[in-house]
């Protein structure tokens, strides 16, 4: 970024979407989906995968990951790839990181905030298939994480609850962000 002005980013043609929410909210499914409703040519950056497997880092203000989720999107966006950035990606702590990167990207950007009440998240929690990360993980844990409408200063997102279903998502934000009208590639 130079001085207030960060580097742009992307194309007119390339697609920044966020997806956001608690712990078991839906935002990796979501993100799954839209690589496969879309095909090739779509990066998942995903915070959980950055921060736990690739840095082995707490979250915590001004984490190691919070520049390389930005630094790992723009990479896509400027290289011509379609960016899903998903995590529960905290307001406070990745809100400014998320903001710059928004304004910097060229093409179009949305931004969603998965809204879903603390007893859908357990319920939702105890479907993962990852046995030992539901051992590590406990309801309670749920709650120390859970922020009820952590939602980003400044109307950047639309809030989505939990009463449609995750097709339901997937084809609204592949609407909303126009992926549904790019054509795919074979990258």
């Amino acid at each position: 970024m130079t001085g207030n002005v960060p580097d742009r980013v992307g194309t007119q043609e390339t697609r920044l979407i966020v997806v956001r929410g608690n712990s078991a909210s839906g935002k990796s499914s979501v993100a799954a989906g839209l690589r496969e409703g879309f095909g090739r040519n779509l990066a998942i950056v995903g915070q959980d995968n950055l921060r736990r497997t690739v840095l082995r880092e707490h979250d915590r203000p001004g984490a190691a990951n919070i520049g390389l989720i930005d630094l790992t999107a723009r990479y896509a966006l400027d290289h011509g790839f379609h960016v899903v950035v998903e995590g529960i990606l905290y307001a406070d702590r990745y809100g400014t990181m998320l903001r710059n990167l928004v304004r910097a990207h060229r093409g179009v950007s949305r931004c969603y905030y998965l809204d879903v009440p603390y007893p859908e998240t357990v319920l939702r929690h105890a479907t993962k298939h990852d046995a030992e990360y539901l051992r590590q993980v406990t309801a309670d844990h749920l709650r120390d994480w859970y922020r009820e409408k952590d939602l980003l200063p400044g109307a950047l997102e639309t809030v989505i609850d939990a009463a449609g279903t995750l097709d339901d998502t997937v084809r609204r934000i592949l609407r909303e962000s126009g992926l549904d009208r790019v054509p795919p590639t074979d990258r």
